[in-house]
């Protein structure tokens, strides 16, 4: 009986159709604005847009202001609600499939082999005073070892939030108080596999960097808002902290990527 049939989960038909896979695709490496999406998809932006539409409907994409263009906007994909969703559809095909989202583990070990050469992330916001220390903080916390990173601003404050330097110290027992902003004149001459945007204005001024690195961007707001005093942006630096920390974990797998033994 037709009646008696189970729906097919909501994620399942989300993301089956050619345009909306492709479009998750892309938005799992990094964030991106409707254009973009277009090029990258080799797709129409009318299309596009109408196949996002449905993905912010599901859950599974958001969309922000951009903070150098307000007429623009920078999609993400959430990825611990595609993690929640697979695991869901999983359970919905069979009990045995069921899956707890747990976040991505972090790196083992190195092994007594030779060991591979680190990949080197650059992140960058305009300060660097806040969102860009926090991703390295965080990143050479998860890492263990197993990534270089560092991070710089198009126009460093003097110093690093204090909001920023007690949050990571008091969650995550990072202590940045002897740390300074850097100015991304400082990486001229250096190499990297990564660099990471996370401000979207210092996205539109970043110089070229060398050694080729994959470019990715992260639209997240600043949480040093003007003419806010210290102590009261705490929310607001909690709320990024814990965004960046999800993105990071996320980010590990792909630059460490375990090996499966056979």
């Amino acid at each position: 009986m037709v009646s008696s049939l189970q729906a097919t989960p909501a994620f399942v038909r989300l993301a089956a159709h050619p345009v909306r896979w492709r479009l998750l695709t892309l938005l799992a490496a990094g964030d991106h604005r409707v254009r973009e999406l277009v090029e990258l998809a080799g797709q129409p932006q009318n299309l596009v847009s109408y196949h996002l539409r449905l993905l912010r409907g599901g859950g599974l994409v958001t969309a922000r202001r951009s903070a150098f263009d307000a007429r623009d906007s920078y999609y993400h994909l959430d990825l611990e609600r595609c993690a929640q969703e697979l695991a869901a559809t999983g359970a919905v095909l069979h009990p045995a499939l069921r899956l707890d989202p747990a976040p991505p583990s972090p790196p083992s070990p190195p092994s007594t082999a030779a060991p591979a050469r680190r990949p080197v992330v650059l992140f960058t916001c305009t300060g660097n005073s806040a969102r860009s220390p926090i991703a390295e903080a965080l990143l050479r916390h998860h890492a263990g070892g197993q990534v270089e990173v560092t991070s710089a601003g198009s126009h460093p404050r003097p110093r690093l939030h204090p909001d920023a330097v007690r949050i990571l110290r008091e969650r995550h027992g990072i202590d940045l108080s002897d740390q300074r902003p850097r100015h991304l004149d400082t990486m001229a001459g250096r190499r990297f596999d990564y660099v990471i945007s996370l401000c979207d204005k210092v996205r539109e001024v970043c110089p070229d960097i060398g050694g080729h690195p994959r470019r990715l961007h992260w639209s997240i707001p600043d949480p040093a808002t003007p003419g806010r005093t210290e102590g009261a942006g705490s929310p607001a630096f909690a709320r990024t902290v814990e965004e960046i920390d999800t993105r990071i974990r996320y980010l590990l797998p792909v630059l460490t990527p375990q090996e499966v033994s056979s």
